[in-house]
């Protein structure tokens, strides 16, 4: 199951529309598929495959349940120059025997993307050991660094991959999500067929490049996955992915402090102290000209006495006007002045 991450893309990069990759399409040769779910069938067709390397994937069921282990391979894909296998191993009494010596053969390439990933879980799943593994994101950087930068096992897709070498694009959608246990619809069959032709598509771009540049060697880019052990492409000492003489580039700029970031968030919107401190002024205006006067009578208001609300929300008053005889009307003693005084609440 092949890997879609891209990396990390600070920007959303627009790229032109392309044509989608289909292999019956852009096959440079009239190419057969095979979809077998019998060992003995799979014997047969895997003897006659064509000396070359191969575009290598693996699907299997997801497990939709939050923190389930993974469902075992059940779908192995190869393809050739003139040939596409789909070999459900989960549908076949026993392993193929071919297969696995194909898988071991050292001389024959298996290509594809976050393939180290597949090789340890067939491992895992079957006992199946993988020589001659090629990552292509690894190949890609290596002959084509110019276009590429970044940490030298950052991950490009097989569809990112599909677009810069061979100018298509590569359909995905609810169909890498299926049930690759059960018997195999076309659309599974074509989806399949797709991710392991490309993955062979995009191998022999690159390595037509490799041949020509100087200081290239294949344990860059190549290893394999033995008893469980990541080695070599010849199997022999361990492997870890490096290549001397590749320019990741300038270094990304550095993160801000956690603290830096706190502060300007501070400072780019009000705060709540701020938020009362427009309150407090947009009302000092009316308290300007208010002062407190608590003789059991009310507050007096711009010449307007106000007289506490009864059965009312909390707050709210009655404004009276002066000049209207009520049991409130304050008495006619105005020896304070009527321009300072404020306003309280009486609940």
């Amino acid at each position: 199951m092949s890997g879609t991450a891209e990396g990390s893309v600070k920007a959303a990069v627009s790229r032109p529309e392309l044509p989608r990759y289909f292999w019956r399409d852009q096959s440079p040769a009239p190419t057969r598929i095979r979809y077998i779910t019998n060992h003995l069938e799979a014997n047969f067709e895997l003897s006659r495959l064509a000396i070359g390397p191969l575009g290598f994937d693996l699907e299997w069921r997801p497990n939709y349940r939050k923190g389930g282990s993974e469902n075992p391979v059940a779908l192995v894909q190869l393809a050739g120059f003139d040939t596409i296998l789909l070999l459900q191993i989960s549908a076949m009494s026993e392993f193929p025997l071919k297969l696995e010596e194909v898988l071991l053969d050292p001389l024959r390439v298996k290509a594809g993307v976050s393939i180290q990933r597949d090789c340890q879980k067939l491992y895992q799943d079957w006992g199946i050991s993988v020589r001659n593994c090629v990552e292509l994101a690894l190949l890609a950087r290596s002959v084509d660094n110019a276009r590429w930068k970044g940490k030298y096992t950052n991950p490009l897709g097989l569809s990112r991959l599909l677009e810069t070498y061979v100018g298509f694009s590569l359909a995905k959608g609810k169909v890498q999500r299926s049930n690759w246990e059960q018997r195999l619809s076309l659309a599974q069959q074509d989806y399949a067929a797709n991710d392991a032709r490309a993955g062979y598509a995009i191998f022999t771009r690159l390595i037509t490049l490799a041949q020509n540049m100087p200081n290239m060697d294949p344990y860059y880019y190549s290893f394999s996955v033995v008893n469980g052990f990541v080695l070599d492409h010849l199997g022999i000492s361990q492997w870890i992915p490096h290549n001397p003489f590749y320019d990741p580039g300038p270094p990304p700029p550095p993160k801000e402090p956690k603290e830096l970031k706190e502060r300007k968030k501070k400072t780019s919107a009000p705060t709540s102290s701020a938020a009362s401190q427009v309150t407090a002024s947009s009302g000092s205006s009316l308290q300007d000209g208010i002062s407190m006067r608590n003789d059991g009578q009310g507050p007096l208001l711009a010449n307007v006495a106000v007289a506490p609300a009864v059965n009312s929300r909390a707050g709210a008053f009655h404004r009276i006007p002066r000049n209207r005889p009520t049991s409130t009307q304050r008495p006619q003693n105005r020896s304070h002045d009527p321009a300072q005084y404020s306003v309280t609440m009486r609940i």
